[in-house]
Order: structure tokens, then C-alpha cells, then sequence
């Protein structure tokens, strides 16, 4: 799978490239493969943001390999430890990820970019949800997207299949912003360097409690912060970072994070 999941390291900045020709579809070793991956950023202290995207121009990912499942990959088969593309179902990834999509992202091509924290697309992008004509579920799309866009939106989306452009998934909100394909690489790595001079500690407890608010009302989340019932707030509230953001401020200069 060397040959399949690239990686390119920069700092504290893991960049993962998906490069399996021609529409970088993913089947269930592919998928193992990026959750082998994905895991071991999740597990490196040193490495603080991901990079998501894909070989080519033309499709972003094209999503379940459907010729592998023709030839015997069960849709209920084992993805892996991170689930469908490596990310899905990983658990406590409490670091931010960010895709770079750049060409068509189609089923769970689409669902793949979904699980990342921040979405970037090049002009010519675009999205579907086509699993409808295949007689299946677009699965975790049926979850997320009710709850990230208008409700009626999101059931046209899934229930005809249609095609979306990148300024329209923006104007829902879907995607931070849309750039000409030359600007992508550029705008995603100048992001990711600046999250990765941002508080590792802050950004697992943002990601820790708006996964668990989703389940719990308002007031059930403000309890479980104030109680330091989630992990990842109570070792915020313990940590050496934390008393250095206070003291940066009242020194007036930039905190130095440890992530400690």
C-alpha cells in the first residue's frame, strides 16, 4: 500500500496523499491503509495538523471502489481501525485535519472530506451523492449532512443524487473556501501552519467536546466541562500550557505551546 497512501512530513504537519488511479477510489485494503495512517498521526505527539487529499485534478476521490466490490470486497467488510477512508469511525482523533479537494468527490469521496475538520476546494470541484442509483445508503453522509446544512438541502442531496459545485457547497457552508486550482496547495499548507503554531491541548478539547455535544443537550455539555468530565478539558486544565496562555497574555508576548 506504500504505493497507494503517500505521506510527506513538514514539522509538526503530516500531508497524506490518496493515489490510486484513475478516480482514487477506495477499496477495503486501501482503507485499512489510511487508518494504519491516520492512527499513527493521531498517536505522534510530534505531529499537530493533517493534510488530506488526492493524486490528480479530475476526481478527489471517487469513494467506494465499486469494481472491488464486484469482484468479491464485502460493503460490510473490514475498513479498518479508522472505518471507510481511514477517518470515519477513528476514535479520540482529537487533532485538526484539513482536506484539500481538488476534482470530483463523489460518495464516499465526499464522505471522506466530511470527516475532516476544515474543507478547501479548487474551483472545478465538485460533489454527488449518486449511492441512491447504486440501491444503497449513502451511510455516514445520511448522518452528518442533516445536522451541517438545511435539512431539505441535504435530503435533495441524498435523495436524487445530484451534483453539487464547490460555490455551492460553500454558500451552504460546507466548504471554508473556494480557490483557483493553483492557489489550493498554497492556502491548505498556509493554514495548517498556522494551527500548528496554535494550543494542541485547546484544539483535542474543542474537538473532544463538539464530537460528544452532538449527543447531549446544551446544558448536559456545559456540565460535563465544568465537572472536567470530558479527558481531554481535564488535562487542558492541568497543563503547563494552559498556565503559559495566561501568562503570555498578562506578559504581552506569544505563548510558547509544549502540548504539555
Amino acid at each position: 500500500m506504500t504505493d497507494v497512501i503517500g505521506t510527506r512530513r513538514e514539522g509538526g504537519i503530516l500531508e497524506v496523499t490518496l493515489d490510486r488511479p484513475k478516480a482514487n477510489a477506495i477499496d477495503l485494503a486501501t482503507s485499512r491503509a489510511m487508518g494504519e495512517t491516520f492512527k499513527a498521526f493521531r498517536d505522534d505527539r510530534e505531529l499537530r495538523v493533517a493534510i488530506v487529499r488526492t493524486a490528480g485534478s479530475k476526481f478527489f476521490s471517487a469513494g467506494w471502489d465499486l469494481k472491488a466490490a464486484a469482484s468479491g470486497d464485502a460493503v460490510d467488510g473490514d475498513y479498518g481501525v479508522g472505518g471507510f477512508g481511514g477517518l470515519q469511525e477513528l476514535r479520540d482523533m482529537n487533532k485538526p485535519v484539513i482536506a484539500a479537494v481538488n476534482g470530483m468527490a463523489v460518495g464516499g469521496g465526499f464522505e471522506l472530506a466530511l470527516s475532516c475538520d476544515l474543507i478547501y476546494a479548487a474551483e472545478h470541484s465538485s460533489f454527488a451523492l449518486p449511492e441512491i442509483r447504486a440501491g444503497t445508503l449513502a451511510d455516514a453522509a445520511t448522518v452528518k449532512l442533516p445536522k451541517r446544512m438545511p435539512y431539505h438541502i441535504a435530503m435533495d442531496l441524498l435523495l436524487t443524487g445530484r451534483w453539487m459545485d464547490a460555490a455551492e457547497a460553500h454558500r451552504w457552508g460546507l466548504v471554508n473556501e473556494v480557490l483557483a486550482e493553483d492557489r489550493l496547495e498554497a492556502r491548505v499548507w498556509e493554514v495548517a501552519r498556522l494551527l500548528e503554531s496554535g494550543p494542541p491541548l485547546v484544539f483535542a478539547a474543542i474537538k473532544e467536546v463538539a464530537r460528544a455535544a452532538e449527543a447531549m443537550t446544551f446544558q448536559e455539555a456545559m456540565n460535563w466541562i465544568t465537572k472536567r468530565q470530558f479527558r481531554t478539558v481535564d488535562e487542558l486544565y492541568e497543563s503547563d500550557d494552559n498556565k503559559e496562555g495566561f501568562r503570555a497574555f498578562a506578559e504581552k508576548r506569544a505563548p510558547v505551546w509544549t502540548g504539555k
